[in-house]
């Protein structure tokens, strides 16, 4: 179903709100405006289309910082859809760069919104739009913890709380029908082999998944026996990030619990969503098992949760590569090309690029090694944003974009452009992959006290203000010489090249 169709028009004004005393140095409500120097500062010579775009990402973003009465978490993050409504995996994506100045941009607090009104049965005063969209709160909670370090926070999620433990096993046990906070009736069921789920529960909407022929149309309901492979793989995502959490917490024997349940969701998905003939993960038939071939990128889920060999993730890179089916000049289509349904005006996921997958598919190849094609991919994406932007009137960034020109694309009824000043999840292109796979900080691990950087542009290069845990660091490139300040140690892992950063200034050449 097109997220269009949920939308009502609420009353619930997008207020301004009070930010926390230690960043600012007053306290009252009124119209604070974002300034950039409550982000960190990219600094890119050769492409400096991409900073303006950047500022304006985080400009959008700021301006979808609500309140609202009678929420768990007041400020919030809007996922700059609907006022009234609240999105579980638009604000998940969110909050991966709401993280980069996470004392102004409440993104992992946003997450309490959903956690007590389906885990603490608490009402809120804002709808849930969908419960059951994808299960994204371990992911977003572990690579935000890399982040920051945050121990306690850590602790009381686990611990005390047990948020995460207790929705990997909702989703395993939630039936149709399921209301919460207002929200739209769940559809997920597990089964024996799977998860039964729909389009806009999958976040999706109109994708084609799941049709019995190639005449399916866009109101057809997906295939009422189809198992979704985002489904599996994202609860092996969870069991994997809850893992890692709780060994970061000392509570082995715990993670060893969650690892098993792990490791038997990554068989089952390598020997039932495997497509060996094709290399490519397919959502399945219940009954038959047989695969249903519709490419999209939700097939990378398992590649994102390091389920799949070395030898499988080649083959699924192979179809990033291909321009007849998820490649192109701008990669990560949300529907093969090649694909009857794929629609060149994009038509919702008919076929445009969406920066919450493109994000998603990029970090999984990341995962395995493939840091030039992240790099590639992640230009070109920003690229078409960037070029969107400038030429397209009126001049801001989008819900979703035309998979060929610089174009919004058009909404799932075909019969409007997609929402505009849409950042949410769309400000991952010009923030998180700018300084991740652009500029190359494509790892920054505030536990270990590290920053992989992937070092490939030769003209001046770097990002000022970059804080992660308690360290605010400097790092511009000019060649081959590195200016670095810190206001502590770390490690910093220049293409694979150790180097001790020391407090205070230092020139290094590599």
């Amino acid at each position: 179903m097109n997220r269009r169709t949920f939308l009502t028009r609420s009353s619930v004004a997008a207020g301004v709100f009070l930010f926390p005393a230690p960043l600012f140095a007053f306290h009252r409500i009124g119209n604070i405006r974002f300034d950039k120097s409550m982000v960190p500062e990219p600094i890119l010579e050769q492409d400096q289309g991409f900073i303006d775009l950047y500022y304006k990402a985080w400009e959008l973003a700021f301006d979808h910082i609500k309140t609202q009465s009678g929420m768990p978490q007041s400020p919030y993050m809007d996922e700059a859809f609907d006022p009234s409504t609240i999105w579980i995996w638009d604000t998940c994506f969110m909050v991966q760069f709401c993280k980069y100045a996470p004392s102004v941009f409440p993104g992992i607090e946003s997450l309490n919104n959903f956690y007590v009104p389906i885990h603490d049965k608490k009402e809120i005063s804002l709808r849930i739009e969908i419960p059951d969209n994808p299960p994204l709160f371990a992911w977003t909670e572990y690579e935000y913890f890399k982040f920051t370090n945050d121990r306690k926070h850590l602790g009381k999620l686990l611990t005390e709380q047990q948020y995460l433990q207790k929705h990997y096993h909702w989703f395993d046990s939630t039936k149709p029908g399921e209301i919460i906070a207002r929200s739209a009736p769940t559809c997920l069921q597990k089964v024996e082999n799977g998860y039964h789920w729909e389009g806009g529960r999958s976040g999706m909407d109109n994708t084609p998944r799941g049709r019995t022929g190639l005449m399916a149309t866009q109101d057809r309901p997906n295939n009422p026996k189809m198992l979704w492979i985002d489904a599996i793989a994202q609860q092996g995502l969870s069991a994997l990030n809850i893992a890692r959490m709780l060994e970061q917490l000392g509570n082995n024997k715990e993670a060893e619990q969650w690892r098993s349940r792990y490791e038997e969701l990554k068989s089952k998905v390598n020997k039932l969503y495997w497509d060996e003939t094709d290399g490519f993960y397919y959502d399945i038939h219940e009954d038959t098992l047989e695969p249903i071939k519709v490419m999209t990128p939700a097939s990378y889920w398992p590649m994102l949760a390091e389920m799949c060999s070395k030898e499988q993730a080649k083959k699924l890179v192979d179809k990033i590569q291909d321009s007849d089916l998820l490649g192109g000049s701008v990669p990560w289509v949300s529907l093969a090309r090649n694909d009857a349904d794929f629609k060149k005006n994009g038509l919702y996921w008919r076929g445009a690029v969406w920066l919450p997958l493109a994000y998603m598919g990029i970090k999984a190849i990341q995962k395995y090694g493939y840091l030039e094609l992240a790099y590639q991919n992640s230009y070109a994406i920003v690229s078409h944003m960037m070029r969107t932007y400038k030429e397209y009137t009126p001049n801001t960034i989008w819900e979703c974009y035309e998979p060929n020109e610089a174009k919004p694309a058009v909404d799932g009824n075909n019969d409007a452009l997609v929402r505009q000043n849409f950042c949410g999840w769309s400000a991952l292109g010009p923030i998180s992959l700018l300084i991740e796979n652009i500029l190359g900080f494509y790892d920054v691990n505030a536990a270990t006290k590290t920053v992989r950087w992937n070092k490939i542009r030769e003209d001046r290069h770097g990002i000022k203000n970059l804080t992660f845990g308690g360290i605010v660091t400097t790092v511009i490139a000019e060649g081959n010489r590195l200016n670095i300040t810190s206001n502590d140690f770390y490690t910093l892992i220049v293409n694979e090249r150790k180097i001790k950063i020391k407090k205070g200034e230092q020139t290094i050449i590599i």
